[in-house]
């Protein structure tokens, strides 16, 4: 992303030291590039068009409708309804440091396309359980692939090439079913008040919640507990929540486990492994590393420093 921004840079031109604006147009989007370089603060930005705003260097504080206000970093997304007020603070920002963050405007018609599309494709049990990007605000915490996806947008979008807009339709639509994805896993995880549970999927994610550190856990079984095939399941977890099932269990063994690392420091990695749900250290090894970048004895050191 850097080399991405440093181009950007060198073809901008700077106007003002506070939501610098740079706009990149395509057939039915947009894609603004905000850059601030002084501290600020109530700074109100409104768009007449649905949009996704990504942070893509520093930090900014988030005063939105319904909201606490926020930090806002880098891997995160805000996805605003036309006409919604962002109300945004720059703590962090200076001449050599700006915040930087991105805005992409996509006509609604295209969002609603996709999203016909998504709901077709992981209705739950027919219960008009339907996603959307454009009815409330969602703050989304993103995954790998779509911090990937908005670099490969951003690229696009500041380079001149005959297949632009071509390339930009399929990683938008990629990008909305990236986010529905997100925003439906957020919403079964986190299922306060208890509406997905007579559902499938929900049934599946309350089961591996209660028994996490179960060694046993395996797609056949839940695919047994969701009354489906493996494969069918498989494909409806994975449309979902746009990961496999073993890879969602695996993550939720390795948050698991690094709760267990800050408050047991003289537990073996072994004994982490074994509480966590993993059959060997070997293999809890290989998934966090996989899953946090670091070695869990790395991360151990991190937290101790």
């Amino acid at each position: 992303m850097k080399s991405i921004l440093d181009q950007h840079k060198n073809n901008r031109k700077l106007t003002t030291l506070v939501e610098n604006r740079t706009t990149y147009s395509a057939d039915y989007a947009e894609l603004n590039i905000y850059e601030t370089h002084a501290f600020a603060e109530k700074v109100s930005l409104t768009f007449n068009f649905p949009i996704i705003a990504s942070m893509l260097t520093g930090k900014k504080v988030m005063h939105l409708e319904d909201f606490e206000a926020f930090d806002f970093f880098p891997g995160e997304s805000v996805v605003m309804p036309t006409n919604k007020e962002m109300v945004i603070d720059f703590p962090l920002a200076t001449k050599d440091n700006p915040t930087q963050c991105l805005a992409l405007g996509i006509d609604a018609f295209k969002i609603d396309e996709v999203v016909e599309k998504f709901n077709q494709h992981v209705a739950i049990d027919n219960e008009n359980n339907n996603w959307d990007l454009e009815k409330t605000t969602s703050h989304l915490i993103n995954n790998a692939d779509v911090s990937h996806l908005i670099e490969r947008l951003t690229y696009t979008f500041t380079n001149n090439n005959k297949s632009k807009d071509v390339l930009l339709d399929l990683m938008i639509q990629e990008l909305i079913v990236r986010l529905l994805q997100t925003k439906a896993k957020s919403l079964i995880i986190n299922d306060a008040h208890q509406i997905f549970n007579d559902t499938r999927i929900g049934t599946v994610i309350k089961y591996i919640k209660d028994n996490l550190t179960n060694k046993d856990i395996s797609v056949d079984l839940l695919a047994k507990k969701a009354y489906m095939s493996v494969s069918h399941f498989h494909k409806q977890f994975k449309n979902t929540l746009g990961v496999s099932p073993i890879d969602y269990i695996n993550s939720e063994k390795i948050k698991f486990s690094k709760k267990l690392i800050k408050e047991s420091q003289d537990f073996r990695m072994s004994e982490i492994a074994f509480k966590s749900g993993f059959n060997n250290t070997s293999y809890f090894n290989r998934q966090f590393k996989k899953i946090e970048m670091m070695t869990p004895q790395q991360f151990k050191k991190s937290i101790s420093i």
